[in-house]
């Protein structure tokens, strides 16, 4: 068996060739990838549902738009939080996942974090891949794969941040943030 090297913390961002619409033009923040599979959430599909309305305590926390996100297609029944925490070294309740991104206990009291929290976001849900799923998806062309920036986590414009993501590329890969959302009437 190859050995799959880590894609943890990096962005996938949907090509316009990927027609899955659970994934249409999405950025995914991997938050987790190794030869047992991948997991991550979706950074760009905030919902009208505010996190005070389902997570008592952790409203005021939250980043603006202040709502919850869609993180996928996956459990969303269940609650991811995802934070950027400067420094060095982060609090109780907070485990780093890449550079200064890491996930949020969300059964901690959320006074223990207030204090050390640069942003939060709330998602519901997340993407899920199998073993080598994503490694076949990235082969097909489905995704491309950049770094992340901490950022993109608290994006003030989620329904932007696609074009955004792309547009900071130091490659041809700018050009395709001006891919029209319906190439037919182009």
């Amino acid at each position: 068996m190859t050995e799959v090297s880590s894609l943890t913390g990096r962005l996938l961002v949907a090509t316009p060739a990927l027609t899955d619409p659970n994934f249409d033009r999405a950025v995914v923040l991997l938050l987790d990838h190794d030869e047992e599979g991948s997991l991550g959430v979706v950074l760009n599909r905030p919902t009208p549902v505010g996190v005070g309305d389902i997570l008592e305590g952790w409203g005021e926390l939250a980043g603006d738009p202040g709502v919850v996100f869609q993180g996928g297609p996956v459990s969303l029944d269940s609650a991811l939080g995802v934070a950027v925490i400067p420094g060095d070294e982060g609090p109780l309740g907070w485990r780093r996942v890449h550079g200064a991104i890491g996930l949020v206990d969300l059964e901690a009291p959320p006074e223990l974090l207030a204090s050390a929290l640069g942003s939060l976001r709330i998602f519901a849900g997340y993407a899920g891949w199998g073993p080598r799923q994503l490694e076949s998806e990235l082969s097909d062309g489905a995704w491309y794969v950049v770094e992340s920036e901490p950022g993109d986590v608290s994006a003030t414009d989620p329904e932007g941040l696609w074009r955004a993501v792309l547009r900071r590329q130091r490659s041809d890969l700018a050009m395709v943030a001006t891919y029209p959302d319906d190439p037919s009437l182009n």
